[in-house]
């Protein structure tokens, strides 16, 4: 059944175009309404009866939920087409058309893992605040306070009370595992008022819930994204109210969202003990990747789904998948070419979060000059995961350039670096990061920022991030070359001093992409630059000191073949000809040993000079061969025995 769109001018406040929408997005639209949550209530009742409705409105989802609800039909779909293009200037039909096709597009279910927090809640901070807290607390959890100085101790069984210092902590919602020294336990028995035991270090303890009411450092990195972590300033009463309310709310089990997806087998972080590739361990906010010997480990309870790991990894072996970079590869495709359908021709993206930027572009929309026609708003679960590949994806599909209006909460340096590398691969700063907080800063910078032309033949973003960043690349750049990179690029070239190069091959075995290799025929050591990662294993493990990286992208076809990066002339055996290792080293190693007391025999220094094959052969019937055994015993027989006379068999 085809879907509805269901329109409505919102009292007149925004022109809609149903002929165009409904032309470029394929949607059916019904008659544009005034007032659908109001007195045409009955109306909407009607259309979404027939199912398959999209409601073209945001503000009032919890209105028209209730009323599908109400007449038994299944919940309509929604998109915000007032607050993100009707309440803005200029012609907002073919922004209008994208939007809505976009929000047809079927996404994958999300992966979830299943978190039981039964309630058990540790309280950290010192004096009444603590003891205040966990009476709240103590007739819904098995709250535990831990106290850091001397307090009197309260007659409140309800809750345990501790004395000690925290020294480690890990862990997350439903798993917090601490050491504790200095344990002081509550001794219950006695008259008068009650007193702590002995200390002891090196105390475990676990929990569900840290409500950490201390006011200084926290206890993990990141402390915000942390599942089951809470935080309030003693001094603020509110703040610890507001936390305490969040804690009683913890118990039960909730769905943690699985946002990354690992293929350990691509990962480029080390080989042989030999380290390469540690961007993701640089970067992750919350610690939720470690080392796991020659690729990392990913806890996903304590990722916070940030995506800067997917954004900075080279091979692919981290990919966001909240929803998959596919998904979002295809949503911007749909964006970019209805929109040209609907008429427009210059489309711009603005990339945004659905906290801060959702509520910049409410804001902007209600009280001023909203968004301008051309500019498209992009909702995206992680700022930090829209990287380079994304970006230029976006630019190549058809959009003029690439705003991101970057969060409070998100951190700055994955998004620095990704847009400037896709600047310098698209050749012009055509992606820019907004730091705002300002409404009206935004639609001012929106309104006034330069036009600029999109590519005049967009490409299709399909395959992988390193894939669609090199097709992007050649259609932004149709001139090819080889396009100079930022440091730390995952891009490049290896280069290799042909006068120290001794041709080992070191760097062949623990390339992890393949990108290094060999000839078996004779000494080479071949490149592909397109499958270079630029993890600096090869350079780590030269023992020549002969490798270095250069970041750029060779756009010609060279880079996808193998190139020879040194050659020499191999050696031929003294014993058969036979072709074997490389003649400079064999004849460096020859002389050297010429005059060592062991190679001091001529035959000696000869096998130096022979192939495998031969070399056993010689050094086996060599005079001084050391596996030497002498000849073997003759076998006794029987007419050996028979001509033996009477006295040698009895000796026998």
């Amino acid at each position: 059944m085809a879907k509805t769109l269901v329109l409505c001018d919102c009292l007149g406040s925004q022109a809609l175009d149903a002929k165009t929408i409904g032309a470029a997005s394929g949607l059916g639209c019904s008659r544009v309404h005034t007032a659908l949550c109001q007195q045409q209530a009955e109306q909407a009742a009607k259309l979404m009866a027939g199912g398959d409705a999209i409601i073209a409105c945001q503000q009032e989802r919890a209105f028209f939920e209730e009323l599908a609800t109400d007449i038994g039909a299944e919940p309509p779909g929604f998109v915000d087409l007032r607050d993100r293009a009707g309440w803005g200037e200029g012609d907002a039909a073919p922004k209008m058309a994208a939007m809505a096709a976009e929000a047809v597009l079927s996404m994958p279910t999300p992966k979830s893992l299943d978190v039981v927090s039964e309630g058990t809640c540790l309280v950290l901070a010192d004096g009444e605040v603590a003891l205040q807290t966990a009476a709240t607390l103590a007739d819904g959890l098995a709250v535990t306070v831990l106290l850091t100085e001397d307090a009197d101790l309260p007659v409140d069984r309800r809750f345990d009370v501790i004395r000690g210092q925290v020294r480690q902590a890990t862990g997350t919602l439903s798993g917090f595992q601490l050491r504790i020294d200095g344990l002081r336990q509550v001794v219950p028995g006695g008259r008068g008022p009650l007193e702590f035991g002995p200390p002891r270090d090196g105390a475990q303890s676990e929990c569900d819930i840290i409500l950490d009411l201390r006011g200084g450092t926290p206890l993990f990195p990141a402390p915000d994204k942390r599942d089951g972590y809470l935080r309030a300033d003693p001094r603020q009463p509110v703040a610890v109210a507001q936390a305490a309310s969040q804690a009683a709310q913890m118990v039960g089990t909730f769905e943690k969202p699985l946002y990354v997806r690992l293929e350990p087998s691509l990962c480029a972080h080390s080989r042989a003990e030999q380290t390469g590739c540690t961007k993701c361990l640089n970067i992750c906010p919350t610690g939720a990747i470690s080392s796991a010997g020659d690729h990392v480990a990913i806890d996903p309870l304590v990722c916070a789904g940030c995506g800067a790991c997917s954004a900075l990894c080279p091979s692919g072996a981290i990919s966001y998948d909240a929803p998959p970079v596919a998904t979002l590869f295809r949503r911007l495709d749909v964006l970019s070419s209805v929109y040209r359908k609907a008429g427009g021709t210059a489309p711009r993206l603005m990339v945004h979060d659905a906290d801060h930027g959702a509520e910049m572009i409410r804001l902007a929309a209600r009280f001023g000059r909203g968004m301008p026609a051309d500019v498209i708003p992009f909702e995206v679960e992680a700022l930090a995961g829209f990287g380079h590949a994304e970006m230029l994806a976006a630019l190549s599909c058809g959009f003029a350039r690439v705003d991101v209006l970057l969060s409070p909460r998100t951190e700055r340096d994955t998004p620095e670096g990704e847009a400037a590398l896709a600047n310098a691969i698209a050749g012009v700063a055509s992606v820019e990061l907004l730091d705002l907080a300002d409404p009206d800063a935004l639609s001012a910078h929106l309104y006034g920022a330069d036009r600029t032309e999109p590519l005049a033949a967009p490409v299709l973003p399909i395959g992988t991030r390193r894939q669609v960043t090199r097709v992007a690349a050649k259609a932004l750049r149709p001139e090819g070359g080889v396009l100079d990179l930022p440091p730390a690029a995952p891009y490049g070239a290896v280069l290799v001093d042909t006068d120290a190069c001794t041709l080992c091959l070191s760097c062949v075995s623990l390339c992890p992409s393949g990108a290094l290799g060999d000839n078996e025929d004779k000494p080479q050591l071949l490149f592909q630059e397109d499958a270079c990662l630029q993890c600096g294993i090869c350079a780590t493990i030269c023992p020549e000191d002969a490798i270095t990286l250069k970041p750029q992208l060779n756009l010609t076809d060279a880079a996808m073949s193998q190139q020879v990066l040194n050659e020499e002339e191999p050696f031929a055996c003294v014993e058969c000809g036979g072709l074997f290792g490389v003649k400079s080293a064999i004849e460096a190693v020859t002389e050297k040993l010429s005059n060592h007391a062991m190679y001091a025999n001529p035959d000696a220094l000869r096998m130096i000079q022979m192939c495998d094959k031969c070399r056993i052969n010689a050094q086996y019937h060599s005079a001084n061969n050391p596996f030497a055994q002498g000849e073997p015993r003759r076998p006794r027989t029987t007419d050996d025995y028979l001509n033996d006379g009477p006295s040698k068999r009895r000796d026998h």
